[in-house]
Parts: structure tokens; C-alpha cells; sequence
């Protein structure tokens, strides 16, 4: 099937009756025994995947079928039992199966060097190996959905597709290579824009290794003003014009433009959503195309506990930090440095979340010492204090004022990217 189902678009957003229903006509005319869904994991929550995933459980179990799940962990830790009760409602939590990136994962093929070569402006010219969980080969399953959000994204441009089978559900070399790929191409030449040279590797990908595996791609463009999730188009297909059009839609919900550099912002990470800095600097991601030179960005993280996902990521941050692009890369050309040699995923990160001393990065905590996260070369405050002059309770979205001084303040910045519409002009 490559037909398509594109839902009215609405200021308001999709009512969950109007996306069940064509949730429900996509299943039409298919015999089913064995259906493959991979949901994001909770970090995506506002993608509205976790209804998706229950509607498409419960019309499948129904019918007899076996519904298997596997959310698309990446590298990240494996949803827990009361995130998974939160964002996928009743499905039972023995359903979920946990992905494994380094050793569940078969080897497709490979994307050969000369063309990556041509599509980074000859920047990366190694080979990467594209692989993929063993599951989505496996021919018991009769379909195969890959629900998830379609938003501005640091590594790729804009999220979701096939990035959600080969890096998802993918294997270590195509996760720390992609994300090489695009820490050396350049997050700010991509941020916002389709067919970047990262999105063009999973292409290549798709129609080269996995054209033939029946692949449903559902995709949302969302926005979550207050927390409350407001689907602002629903995309289906199994081809590549399903993310084509969902790109289009999410550059007019996902990205705003600020009318000149911001010279303080203030950026609220949700406790549940972000307990680390690896996901937390999303904060620095999506808002450095807006920050001035010589800038502030306040983060307020009241639930980072720790800097990577996984314990090998986290010592490579403690080890290096954040000590901008020029640096990593310094360190990454050290014969002796095969701790960040092997793990480009979490280099990139490196050269991501800093930025490069254009403008100054505070996080403020409390479930971390202020001396941890100095030593990876942020700014440090106490959360209580920052959120006592910032409270993220009374700033709304945009432009405030606190102390006679203009803040701008994004409530969670998972779900945008800020531009300052000066330097996009030029």
C-alpha cells in the first residue's frame, strides 16, 4: 500500500475519534496473524505514538492477531512500568520487548563510502553498515507499524520514518556514525530541513535493504501547548511521500522564528521526560539558531540525575565534556582516545551540545551537584533558587519579563526549533 491518509488540519488539533478512525482504515482489506509495532519510547510522549500504539493494539488483538511491541529505544533506557502505564494506557506491560543495540541487530548491507562522500561535501567518506533488530526481518510478521512525530531533530533535521528502524531499532555502528556524520556535516545547516545528508543515508537504507518488508509508517506533527497534545495532521503509507508531506507541516507547527537574537532564555525540562543531559540538551539544540552572541541560556532540570543514558556514554561525557566542535574532534584524533573513537554516537553528542562559546550554558539542578555538571563545562546553579526568579509556573510561552529584564521561555524544547529569523535571512 502506498496510498497515503492525511487527516484536515486544525488549529485545534485532531480529536482522538477522527484519528482512530483512520488508524482503523488502514487495517482494511489486510490478512493478519503476527503485527510488529515500534513505538518511541517516553521521551517522544508528545508524539501521541503511546494512543496510536493502544488504538492499533486493541482493533489487531481483537481480530485474533498477535501484536508484538518494541519501542524504539536508539540507546536510550528501556520505558518503565509506570511510563509505559502513562503513555500507553492499557496494553500490558509483558508485551513490551526491549531492544537491544549492540546485540540484537543483523547487518543489512552496506552504504558505501563514495556516496556518502557526495551528499557531505566529501566531509565523511568512510562506509556505514546499516543494521537493523533481527525482528524486522523476521517474515512471521505480516506488517510491521512504525508509529511517531515528524519535528525538528538535531542529527537528521526533522525526525522519524526510516530513522526510526536504523537508528530506533538499529545497530551501534549506524547510530554512532550517522550521528558523526551529522556532528561534522553541521547540526545548523540541517536542523528544520528535509533530505539532509543524514535523512538521504536512511534513505538509501530503505530502498536498498528493506523495500521488500511490509512497513506502515504512521506519522504525526504534533504540538503540546500547556502538556495537552493537539495532533495537528496524522500521515500513513508505506512509501517515502507519507514523511514528505508530514516535513511540510511540521516546518509550519515546529519551528518559530524570533525577530532577533535572544539575549536570555530560559528553557523547562520536564522531570519525567528528561533525566539526563543527553536528552536534556535539546535545550541547547533547538535553541541555538535563535541565542544572540554573547547570549544566556538557562536550563532548568530539576529531574537530570546523571549526563549519558547508558553508564559507558555518561563516563565519556565526565571524561571530555562539553568542550565545543574543535576540541572533540582534537581529542577524537588521539591514537590513545579509542573510548571516543568507538563511540561516535556519544561524540557527536559532545560536539552537539555545546556551543562553541557563542553564548553561555547554565543548567540548573538538584539531583546532581553543581560541581558535576561545572566539570563538564556547563554553568551550574541550584534549581530551587533559578526557579524561584524563573518559575516555570507563572512564565508563559515567548517573551517574558522578570526583573525589568525580557526573557524568552520555551516550556519544553522536544517539540520545536528556534530560529532567529535575522541570521536566517542572511
Amino acid at each position: 500500500m502506498n496510498d497515503i491518509y492525511e487527516i484536515a488540519r486544525s488549529p485545534e488539533g485532531l480529536t482522538p475519534e477522527e484519528i482512530r478512525r483512520v488508524l482503523l482504515r488502514s487495517l482494511k482489506g489486510r490478512q493478519l496473524r503476527k503485527v510488529l509495532i515500534l513505538p518511541p519510547d517516553f521521551t517522544r510522549f508528545h508524539s501521541n505514538a503511546g494512543f496510536i500504539t493502544n488504538v492499533y493494539y486493541h482493533a489487531l488483538t481483537d481480530a485474533g492477531v498477535q501484536v508484538d511491541i518494541m519501542p524504539a529505544l536508539g540507546t536510550h533506557v528501556p520505558v518503565s512500568e509506570s511510563q509505559w502505564e502513562t503513555m500507553f494506557g492499557d496494553i500490558p506491560y509483558e508485551k513490551m520487548l526491549v531492544h537491544d543495540w549492540k546485540n540484537d541487530v543483523v547487518t543489512l548491507g552496506q552504504i558505501p563510502g563514495d556516496f556518502i562522500a557526495s551528499i557531505t561535501d566529501g566531509l565523511w567518506t568512510e562506509p556505514i553498515n546499516a543494521q537493523v533488530n533481527r525482528r524486522v526481518l523476521d517474515p512471521s510478521y505480516d506488517l510491521i507499524i512504525s508509529p511517531g512525530q515528524v519535528v525538528p531533530h538535531e542529527v537528521i533535521g526533522m525526525s522519524n520514518h526510516a530513522k526510526n528502524l536504523f537508528v530506533g531499532v538499529g545497530g551501534s555502528e549506524m547510530i554512532n556514525k550517522s550521528h558523526m556524520v551529522g556532528a561534522v556535516y553541521g547540526m545548523e545547516r540541517m536542523m528544520g530541513k528535509d533530505n539532509t545528508p543524514v535523512r538521504r543515508i536512511f534513505d538509501y537504507g530503505m530502498e536498498h535493504f528493506l523495500a521488500d518488508r511490509p512497513i506502515l509508517f504512521v506519522l504525526t506533527v504534533t504540538t503540546a501547548p500547556g502538556g495537552n497534545i493537539r495532533t495537528h495532521g496524522l500521515f500513513l503509507g508505506e512509501g517515502r511521500e507519507c514523511l514528505t508531506q508530514a516535513v511540510k507541516l511540521a516546518q509550519e507547527k515546529n519551528i518559530d522564528f524570533v525577530e532577533h537574537g535572544l539575549k536570555k532564555c530560559v528553557v523547562y525540562l520536564d522531570p519525567s521526560e528528561f533525566k539526563s543531559t543527553w536528552l536534556g540538551n535539546k535545550a541547547v539544540y533547538r535553541t541555538r539558531m535563535a541565542m544572540a552572541d554573547g547570549g544566556e541560556l538557562i536550563v532548568l532540570a530539576p529531574g537530570v540525575d546523571k549526563f549519558g543514558e547508558q553508564a559507558g556514554q555518561d563516563a565519556i561525557i565526565r571524561k571530555y565534556g562539553y568542550r565545543g566542535r574543535l576540541k572533540t574532534l582534537e581529542e577524537f584524533r588521539k591514537p590513545e582516545n579509542t573510548d571516543l573513537q568507538t563511540n561516535m554516537g556519544t561524540a557527536a553528542h559532545l560536539i552537539h551540545g555545546s556551543s562553541d562559546g557563542r553564548f553561555s550554558i547554565t543548567y540548573a539542578v538538584k539531583e546532581i551537584s553543581q560541581a558535576e555538571v561545572e566539570a563538564v563545562g556547563f554553568g551550574a546553579a541550584d534549581y530551587d533558587e533559578m526557579a524561584a526568579k524563573y518559575d516555570p509556573e507563572k512564565l508563559t510561552y515567548g517573551y517574558n519579563t522578570v526583573d525589568g529584564e525580557k526573557v524568552f521561555f520555551i516550556p519544553n524544547p522536544a517539540l520545536g526549533l528556534w530560529i532567529n529569523r535575522e541570521k536566517f535571512k542572511e
